[in-house]
């Protein structure tokens, strides 16, 4: 589960199957104790989502918050991993 804002939000699309498709990308900041101290923890990330999930986020405002459930996976040659949504929610 990762909590986060959406900063970027491509236009939805179709795969070549047809499949409803968007590219997004969210934007973490939290506050975490690591060995005893606290940590300011931000992260940006690309996320990608698939179907009925990805025609709900295409409705979706920028900034807005939620919580977001999915895999991190490596596309190809890439080298930063990419969020897949599988499902979200309102934080």
């Amino acid at each position: 589960m990762l909590t986060a804002s959406v900063i970027e939000l491509g236009a939805l699309r179709f795969t070549p199957a047809g499949l409803p498709a968007i590219d997004l990308r969210l934007e973490h900041a939290s506050t975490l104790d690591e060995a005893g101290k606290s940590r300011q923890v931000k992260a940006v990330l690309k996320a990608i989502a698939f179907g009925a999930v990805a025609e709900r986020l295409a409705g979706q405002t920028m900034g807005s918050h939620w919580r977001f459930r999915g895999f991190l996976a490596t596309p190809g040659n890439a080298k930063h991993p990419v969020l897949h949504i599988q499902d979200f929610q309102q934080d």
